[in-house]
């Protein structure tokens, strides 16, 4: 415990009276150790100021500090052995430890690396532009859109690293353990939604993915009627990707037949229906499907849950989705 100097020159003032460390230990106004090591400082100096321990001298220099950082920034995946190693050949002996203290010290910790798609100069091109002509929509001018995108579902598909709380020798235990199989079933599923909740829902044969004559189906089955009943004779625009069976000749026909000129496209990390995928797979996958039959339920079920405010927050971070993106001129950001 660290005193301060009211507390230090009370405790003096009352060892200069006679009182032993005890007496004024059962005041309770410092712990006993605190107390002795402050009058044993004041018979040994002469004062109440406890000197500060030296400790151990910082091997490294400001001016050394700074290129290890520059060593970090050159190559932002480089790992704090390797750093260690490049220091030590600039002269500074240093172990993995003390380099991730000395970059913490500026702010640089390891994270994972966000996963984005590779951004050619033509992607930045399109973002930009299609930002820039939807640069004055406000929600309400969004909440005239429908959204729709295709997403894959697989069993045991929570991919990536799992975090379990266990016991020594509980590595191996059932609980303990993330089941995974080398050839996943897949669920190809098609979907919609707008400001006034989700729309049709495709689940598409097992292990079918999506072709240019399922999709003209689905238009003609499925978005079609969703437009009707949630716009009425109310016109709407219809948005969807690049994807090549969205571009095919007969299914740019059906489009043309049902939806005239409202169908346009949409550049792929600006739809709002990937963080409706997200939803829905974090609630599906929380029940650990395992059979094919219990996941593609549970798919139905998850999205009839969800409700028509979460659609319309997502319809209303689209004004924020342009303006990040413009900002940082069409690279890669949080949308």
């Amino acid at each position: 415990m660290v005193a301060c100097k009211e507390t230090r020159a009370f405790i003096i003032a009352l060892h200069k009276k006679g009182f032993t460390g005890k007496d004024i230990a059962a005041s309770k106004i410092a712990p006993k150790s605190t107390i002795y090591r402050i009058t044993k400082n004041f018979k040994e100096s002469g004062s109440i100021v406890v000197k500060k321990a030296s400790g151990r001298p910082r091997m490294s220099s400001k001016r050394q500090d700074r290129q290890l950082k520059l060593f970090q920034l050159r190559d932002q995946g480089t790992t704090s052995t390797e750093l260690a190693q490049e220091w030590q050949q600039a002269g500074v002996s240093a172990s993995g430890r003390t380099v991730r203290q000395r970059l913490l010290e500026d702010g640089l910790v390891s994270r994972r690396a966000a996963k984005k798609p590779l951004l050619s100069r033509k992607n930045i091109r399109d973002r930009l532009i299609f930002c820039k002509r939807y640069r004055d929509w406000i929600s309400e001018d969004w909440g005239k859109v429908i959204f729709s995108d295709e997403s894959p579902f697989r069993l045991f598909g929570a991919s990536g690293k799992k975090l379990v709380l266990r016991r020594q020798g509980e590595r191996y235990h059932q609980s303990c353990v993330m089941p995974t199989v080398k050839h996943p079933e897949t669920i190809h599923v098609w979907g919609c939604f707008s400001a006034k909740g989700v729309g049709s829902l495709t689940i598409l044969p097992k292990n079918k993915a999506m072709s240019k004559e399922w999709y003209q189906h689905i238009l003609r089955e499925q978005l079609h009627p969703t437009i009707q009943e949630q716009f009425g004779d109310e016109q709407c625009l219809f948005q969807h990707d690049g994807a090549p069976c969205h571009k095919a000749k007969v299914a740019l026909g059906t489009k043309h037949q049902y939806f005239r000129s409202m169908a346009r496209k949409l550049p792929r990390p600006f739809n709002p229906i990937k963080n409706l995928w997200l939803i829905l797979k974090r609630r599906a996958y929380k029940q650990k499907p395992h059979i094919f039959d219990k996941l593609q339920a549970l798919i139905m079920q998850e999205w009839a849950a969800i409700s028509q405010d979460e659609a319309q927050k997502l319809i209303d971070s689209m004004p924020w989705r342009i303006a990040e993106v413009l900002k940082k001129k069409g690279q890669h950001c949080k949308y």
